[in-house]
């Protein structure tokens, strides 16, 4: 919408484009606005009253990053109905080209953490697909929401059949096996001990874990023993 567009353009930050341009380094940079995130949050803290907010979100694929990030903070404040949510998150799910916008609408969906049942289905369909981004979607929403209570150890068997190439799949392995190792260490130290995971993932996952403060040191000393040396 040319509005919006417009609205973004005033906003812009040159310096802070070329910034972003640096850190999501496979979309092209003139999708960029350069927009920072303070003014990108009060705008969509304004856009969410926008009576033409629905005619924005049905306007796919967006030209710009900042379009996606603002579609991503309308979608969790849409309805209480959670099929509403998901029903729309689908729907955006396909134009989900970069790590930033894919960690923002997770983010975003805090409605997630209210309804785990419900979503588990859909988790378990995005895990399958060959779409890196959709994968890495529902990887991060078990990373931020499936951790605590709605934790199930059957996920991290479920996770390790994932062999991929792609790095933003990998990485968002990595973290969520080390949120694994600080949460749920008794649940998921056993597949670093067989060891069932990527090499790759494997010893990221330690890494990542070892540098917790939230790990004690005769674990970490444990961990660093499992690393995979060949």
């Amino acid at each position: 919408m040319e509005k919006i567009i417009t609205r973004l353009f005033e906003l812009q930050d040159t310096g802070y484009k070329e910034f972003t341009a640096r850190m999501i380094p496979n979309i092209a940079p003139d999708t960029i606005i350069g927009v920072r995130s303070p003014r990108m949050k009060q705008l969509s803290k304004e856009f969410a009253k926008d009576p033409d907010k629905m005619a924005f979100l049905n306007e796919l694929p967006h030209k710009y990053l900042e379009e996606n990030y603002l579609h991503a903070s309308i979608l969790g404040t849409l309805s209480k109905d959670i099929d509403v949510i998901l029903s729309r998150t689908e729907q955006f799910l396909p134009f989900i080209d970069n790590w930033a916008v894919c960690d923002s609408t997770v983010s975003g969906l805090k409605i997630i953490s209210r309804n785990t049942q419900q979503v588990e289905p859909y988790l378990l369909r995005w895990l399958d697909h060959s779409a890196p981004f959709t994968k890495r979607f529902a990887i991060v929403i078990l990373l931020n929401y499936y951790m605590e209570e709605a934790f199930s150890p059957s996920m991290l068997e479920r996770l390790a059949q994932i062999h991929s190439t792609e790095y933003y799949v990998n990485i968002a392995l990595a973290w969520y096996y080390s949120y694994a190792l600080i949460k749920q260490y008794d649940a998921s130290v056993g597949l670093f001990e067989k060891p069932v995971l990527d090499k790759w993932v494997h010893n990221k996952s330690i890494t990542k874990a070892i540098e917790s403060y939230r790990i004690p040191d005769d674990r970490k000393e444990k961990l660093r023993q499992l690393r995979i040396s060949r």
